[in-house]
């Protein structure tokens, strides 16, 4: 597939999103300004300014002078760099690979995109017009190359879109400035009279390289399609990602059931001829606001089926916003794994863990009251209580060992013992009653004691004289004294644990 690149410029950056929240900017001439050591440097000027002298890197003071009325602004730092982040985010509705071009532009690789606005014409057109709809100055170029593309979008003179093939001649008449070089080489260029790139692009490689040195070599390169140049998107798309652009903008929830549903038939074509299946997905839309509104689901096996995907997502579509309307659909699938085919058998069987039934059930469950409401626990190869259950998130993974059978313990386990106050009658007996929480608990049933040591190993301290009680209203609980009976009554009780 042939490239082609998309330059955006942003030609007042600053001052024009100043302008958007302060509207009363947009009559009068004004400069950012940052302190350098005793003194403040315009760091950006918007067009009135500029009309009248003013340009960055000009003494405030200086500016002042010329342009009385002048008023200067505080930049605030690190905006210049967000604000082009944030655009470029809201320019992911006409290409998924977009770059920041710091200090005020956009790189775009549109290869393939451009067919879906009507061709490259439309297409640059509808970008230039929305951004300049959104109160920014720009200019945009398209080429072969991003060399060729910066250098029309801020020098060029004739048509933004430049044929395939046809860098070398739209370079030419434009200024050296068009190759993105240092001032030093441009400054060397000026002084032997170098005013355009037709003036030595024709020159010997090795006279150029002796005079300018590799990156004239290198700018020129990547500018006639000669070396090849990557940028770096502002988002790495996930391998498992799919684009809905929608002609009119969507704003019913039938339209949004609608894009989810085809992208979910692609995405799980796909991923069933490569025996995969989603274990995440994160669906997007692009509104015509700017904004990006999201919903995503997770899975406890792998699977590629589209019908039961949907009714995950379809839970969760009366919470997307479409406000105006949505203009870009896109689903994402981050965490995907290997599907296990499931194996036919002569007779029916309870297949346990392994039915594909249950995960369903689990991942409906988790939609609507959440996955953190779910948990799944495995035996561990350790006496002490705490150490005897370990969380698993994964449906599939199997226990090392076995559940302990042969000694009662309770269906919930807190994580850390509680104190209670305990009456009990002589040594190794249980205790009559307890205090838990202010509430007094009459013990009528019980037994035990059922001693655990501590895992000298890992830990030291006292064992545990574990009683399973039951109170006058039928509840169980787990109680246990901490080390030996002491006479003198300083015995500490603790609640573990709450029976079925």
């Amino acid at each position: 597939m042939q490239k082609r690149y998309v330059a955006i410029w942003f030609r007042h950056l600053l001052t024009d999103w100043l302008i958007l929240r302060r509207p009363e900017l947009r009559e009068i001439p004004f400069v950012l300004t940052v302190k350098d050591h005793n003194r403040l440097l315009i760091t950006a000027a918007n067009s009135r300014a500029e009309n009248q002298g003013i340009f960055p890197g000009m003494p405030a003071a200086d500016a002042k002078a010329l342009v009385p009325v002048l008023e200067l602004i505080d930049e605030i730092p690190g905006k210049r760099a967000r604000l082009l982040r944030s655009l470029g985010e809201w320019c992911i509705r006409y290409t998924p690979y977009i770059a920041v071009d710091a200090p005020d532009g956009l790189l775009l690789d549109i290869s393939g995109c451009a067919h879906l606005w009507g061709g490259e014409l439309p297409y640059l057109k509808e970008i230039v017009k929305r951004l300049r709809s959104k109160g920014y100055d720009v200019r945009a170029a398209m080429a072969d190359t991003v060399g060729t593309a910066w250098g029309i979008a801020r020098f060029g003179k004739v048509s933004p879109v430049i044929g395939n093939n046809a860098q070398a001649e739209a370079l030419m008449p434009l200024p050296p400035a068009a190759l993105r070089l240092d001032p030093s080489i441009l400054e060397r260029l000026r002084k032997l009279g170098l005013r355009t790139i037709s003036s030595f692009i024709s020159m010997p490689r090795p006279v150029l390289r002796r005079r300018f040195g590799q990156d004239l070599i290198r700018r020129l390169d990547q500018a006639l399609n000669n070396e090849e140049e990557y940028i770096q998107p502002i988002h790495i798309l996930d391998p498992y990602h799919e684009r809905l652009p929608c002609l009119e903008p969507i704003r019913t929830a039938v339209g949004i059931e609608i894009a989810v549903q085809k992208l979910l038939e692609i995405l799980c074509l796909r991923l069933q001829k490569e025996g995969k299946g989603i274990r995440t997905a994160i669906f997007k839309g692009y509104r015509l606001d700017g904004k990006v509104v999201q919903m995503g689901i997770g899975t406890n096996r792998a699977s590629h089926n589209t019908d039961h995907l949907f009714k995950l997502f379809a839970l969760k579509i009366a919470t997307f916003e479409p406000a105006l309307g949505i203009e870009l659909f896109t689903l994402d699938a981050p965490k995907v794994e290997d599907v296990q085919p499931g194996q036919e058998t002569l007779w029916a069987e309870d297949a346990g863990l392994e039915d594909i039934a249950l995960a369903e059930l689990l991942d409906r469950l988790a939609g609507k009251v959440g996955a953190d409401a779910i948990r799944r626990y495995l035996p561990a190869e350790h006496y002490w209580p705490e150490r005897s259950i370990r969380a698993t998130s994964s449906i599939r993974e199997r226990a090392p060992v076995k559940w302990r059978t042969d000694k009662s313990r309770p269906v919930q386990l807190l994580t850390k013992p509680e104190l209670i106050e305990v009456t009990a009658p002589i040594p190794d007996y249980p205790p009559m009653l307890f205090r838990y929480k202010g509430k007094v608990h009459q013990i009528k049933k019980a037994d035990g004691p059922e001693r655990i040591e501590r895992e000298w190993w890992l830990e030291k301290g006292q064992h545990r004289d574990y009683y399973q009680v039951e109170d006058e209203n039928g509840r169980r609980y787990w109680l246990f004294r901490s080390g030996h009976y002491n006479a003198e009554g300083a015995n500490e009780w603790f609640i573990h644990g709450f029976f079925a």
